[in-house]
């Protein structure tokens, strides 16, 4: 969709001047402009549940992620935990320890959907189970939170969409970021016209730590014994019990979806949510092993490319650049920038800062220096002015995007509405970062329809 700048320009100054966000320069409150009220559910809202709309969730995959998921859904009021599931025995002595004796425990996450007692699953299992466990749940007549991204390959979208469709369980993915006050904001301000015409956006992830990294620590007692290794390659290729492989499995393109998978696909479903859009037709990438060579099978600096169609009634054609650095000595930053004609936003969960261009004027000295160069009269010299900067920050008391992810996928299991991100807006935001990794992999362009959601034949 092409905008008029003009008339784009002026209604966002308008807007601007006439919301209670209208100051020079400095902080302001996300929420605080009378525009903004009635597009966030607020806190207070979604706390409200009678005692008939308490939700039990069962944890299957009990690791980092998965833990700190189910600490974040036990925030919202009227969420317990009853059951959990994890192929490594400590973890699941670590649940009972974390959550109570009287929790279940079990290896089998086909024990935890066959249970009356559970409403609601969050799926934080390696990549590669993600699929299959997210369509067996829903059709156990359970709801999912499944991490991101969706599914582990391009072919295992469908499916989830279709059951999804067929069982009518509310799914959502957990790119928490879709649900943040930042990305609302961003969202208003593109639509406002507040950067002109979007023609380019570019996000950057940046990580060193060996944490950070994915070699992640391996228990001391970890074993066939201690491990289901069968269970956990029963989908995939199988080989001898490997620890690195089990705990630092996102190293591995049998179980993980590498960088882009796991980063890139953040900043896909926010740049998606704020714009409106399908995604690419067109993905490319490049990258290698610089720094962790330590056996893993996917890059540890990746750069991908994406050409976005024009779309009518959502935004222009653009183009996209994504970077991530798992060598990066600084530790880097987390961005996404959007930028148009007229200015440019940078995007995090809990901030937007916006910058807009200003016209040259009279006084620069550049200007004034060239027209007496050029005999040119000295009543026709302009100046420069400051770039304009608005920095949009959350109301004190902000529980995070986290949270709000959460709070928005129960609401919607208490209320059977809809959530921020289903099945359809999960695999066209995984879809990029997959595709990302098979260019990668093949050393080849990749053509995608985003509507359609198909691989396009060259």
């Amino acid at each position: 969709m092409k905008t008029n700048p003009e008339s784009s320009r002026r209604g966002f100054i308008k807007k601007l001047a006439t919301s209670t966000a209208a100051v020079a320069v400095g902080s302001q409150v996300l929420a605080a402009s009378p525009e903004n009220n009635n597009k966030f559910i607020s806190i207070s809202k979604r706390a409200e549940f009678s005692a008939n709309d308490q939700i039990n969730i069962a944890l299957i995959g009990a690791g980092g992620m998965g833990t700190g998921d189910v600490m974040t859904a036990l925030m919202v009021p009227g969420v317990k935990i009853v059951a959990a599931c994890d192929l490594y025995d400590g973890r699941l002595r670590d649940a009972k320890t974390r959550w109570g004796q009287d929790i279940f425990t079990t290896r089998s996450y086909k024990e935890i959907l066959s249970r009356a007692d559970v409403d609601a699953v969050i799926i934080a299992t390696p990549d590669h189970w993600h699929q299959q466990i997210s369509i067996d749940a829903m059709r156990a007549g359970k709801h999912v939170y499944c991490e991101k991204p969706m599914v582990h390959s391009i072919g295992e979208g469908p499916a989830v969409i279709q059951a999804q469709k067929e069982t009518g369980k509310v799914f959502q993915v957990g790119s928490q970021g879709v649900s943040s006050l930042g990305n609302e904001k961003a969202r208003e301000l593109l639509k406002d016209g507040a950067i002109g015409e979007l023609n380019f956006a570019e996000g950057f992830w940046a990580r060193h730590s060996p944490g950070g990294a994915w070699n992640y620590p391996i228990p001391a007692d970890a074993s066939k014994q201690t491990v289901d290794w069968e269970a956990f390659l029963s989908n995939t290729t199988k080989r001898d019990f490997d620890a690195k492989r089990f705990f630092r499995w996102r190293n591995y393109r049998d179980y993980g979806t590498g960088m882009s998978g796991d980063l890139f696909v953040h900043l896909f479903s926010s740049l998606h949510f704020i714009t409106g859009t399908y995604g690419p037709n067109k993905i490319y990438s490049s990258g290698g092993l610089r720094y962790w060579k330590d056996g893993r099978e996917v890059p540890d600096v990746l750069l991908g490319i994406f050409d976005y169609p024009e779309q009518a009634e959502a935004h222009p054609a653009f183009n996209l650049s994504l970077r991530c650095n798992f060598v990066d000595g600084t530790s880097g930053n987390t961005i996404l920038k959007l930028i148009g004609s007229e200015g440019a936003m940078d995007i995090g969960w809990d901030s937007v800062t916006l910058r807009r261009n200003k016209n040259f004027s009279k006084d620069d000295p550049f200007y004034i220096e060239s027209m007496k160069k050029a005999g040119t009269p000295l009543t026709e010299r302009k100046r420069i002015l400051p770039q304009e900067e608005y920095t949009f920050a959350v109301e004190k008391g902000y529980l995070g995007a986290h949270y709000d992810h959460f709070a928005n996928f129960f609401n919607a299991i208490r209320t059977n509405t809809k959530v921020a991100e289903d099945a359809i807006f999960g695999y066209r935001a995984a879809a990029p970062a997959l595709l990302c990794n098979d260019s990668y992999n093949n050393d080849t362009a990749i053509l995608w329809n985003p509507e359609k959601m198909q691989l396009v034949k060259k």
